[in-house]
């Protein structure tokens, strides 16, 4: 499973981990992407959305 999402474009950050003594360490940031099947424009297509999408998606629809 890729880690971006389909709707939004959100993908993995990286950075560094830092320690109390100033040590740099590679670190990084995942989405939480999910399959979900979200209606758009009436019709249900299965997507990899992360779950904001995912909950901005079941706002819309309960609006």
């Amino acid at each position: 499973m890729r880690n971006r999402c389909e709707l939004c474009g959100k993908g993995v950050v990286f950075g560094h981990n830092v320690s109390h003594s100033n040590r740099k360490t590679n670190r990084r940031w995942v989405p939480n992407i999910q399959k979900a099947t979200i209606v758009t424009d009436g019709v249900a297509r299965k997507v990899q959305a992360c779950t904001r999408c995912m909950r901005t998606a079941r706002k819309r629809a309960a609006a």
